[in-house]
């Protein structure tokens, strides 16, 4: 069996070196980590996980737990953390928790024994219960504020505002936010933007909540939608736009003819719809890299870690679902002040 020995007698390097071409391969230099790599590819050598794991306390394993793995929000978050990981010598291990909270607790305390570090991205659970938990593992959080925890958020509110503002220079004086599922914060911060910017285009805004970030979450919502007289909706995210859609052409009404629709997320889903959504991009990708680095540094701080913020923008994209307010739609436009039911 090829060592380790074996590859830094052939490399000419210490066997330190090839320890950290493994396990820290960002801290050898590319020219060294070349020829090690290479060298151990010739001979065969793989390096044994559980001996090393022994040896420092380090799995090298991360613990990624999402809410919903068939949203299309998640897969590039996925595939971007685990190419991040992969890049630090690390293994990711993809858990869902379907939405449920009770679930993700259960996931967390599964995991926290087999991993270095959990990414818990747009978790469902409460503050204080993640804040329990966190003796168990070190954790960094993707779109949810935790006190002391390493955090990305996705600046959601500034592509809402960017929303909002586009609807009311298309002539609707009535729009709708379907908001998300409770303990969603994405779904809060939407809530909060949404409010303010109503208010202060003079722009009536109705908040129907809460509604399953689903396409079924969109063909529930319709039938309330369809009755209330707004002519502007925003969605949680692109599959509720979407249920939305079909909900309201089930009911004969067009979009944007009768109602403008807005998702969040740009997914590839919205895209490929007629008509081509109108969305709010979230870094997904971006979200996912960072997350990884976050974490990592918080994995090897310890009890020095810091409770770093990363915010990403977000960006309105306008396609094809949004559209002028019919005119038997076109009332004076209200006063700047808050309109919220």
């Amino acid at each position: 069996m090829v060592t380790i020995r074996d590859v830094a007698q052939a490399s000419g390097v210490h066997v330190s070196t090839v320890s950290r071409t493994f396990s820290a391969p960002h801290l050898v230099s590319a020219e060294t980590r070349n020829r090690v790599l290479a060298v151990a590819e010739g001979l065969g050598y793989r390096p044994n996980r559980a001996a090393r794991a022994l040896t420092t306390g380090r799995t090298h394993n991360l613990g990624l737990i999402v809410a919903d793995i068939a949203n299309p929000f998640f897969p590039p978050l996925i595939k971007a953390a685990q190419a991040q990981a992969r890049e630090r010598d690390y293994h990711v291990f993809v858990a869902d928790t379907d939405e449920n909270p009770l679930m993700e607790q259960e996931l967390i305390e599964t995991l926290c024994k087999q991993v270095d570090g959990v990414l818990l991205c747009s978790p469902r659970l409460s503050n204080r219960v993640i804040e329990r938990l966190r003796a168990q593992v070190p954790f960094a959080v993707v779109n949810r504020r935790v006190k002391g925890l390493p955090t990305v958020l996705m600046d959601v509110g500034q592509g809402v505002r960017a929303a909002v503002e586009h609807l009311a220079d298309l002539g609707h004086r009535r729009i709708a936010l379907l908001s998300g599922p409770s303990g969603s914060w994405t779904s809060e911060e939407m809530h909060a933007t949404a409010t303010d910017a109503a208010a202060e285009a003079g722009v009536e805004l109705t908040v129907l909540r809460p509604n399953e970030p689903t396409e079924q979450g969109g063909l529930a919502a319709a039938a309330a939608v369809a009755g209330s007289g707004m002519t502007g909706v925003l969605c949680h995210n692109d599959l509720v736009a979407l249920g939305l859609i079909e909900g309201l052409r089930e009911r004969g009404l067009s979009v944007p003819g009768d109602l403008s629709v807005i998702g969040v997320d740009d997914s590839l889903p919205g895209r490929l719809n007629r008509p081509k959504l109108t969305t709010i991009t979230m870094p997904t990708a971006a979200a996912g890299r960072m997350a990884v680095d976050l974490l990592l540094a918080a994995v090897n701080a310890g009890d020095a870690a810091t409770a770093a913020l990363a915010r990403l923008e977000t960006t309105l994209i306008v396609r094809e679902s949004t559209g002028p307010a019919a005119p038997s739609a076109l009332p004076a436009r209200l006063p700047a002040s808050p309109a919220v039911r």
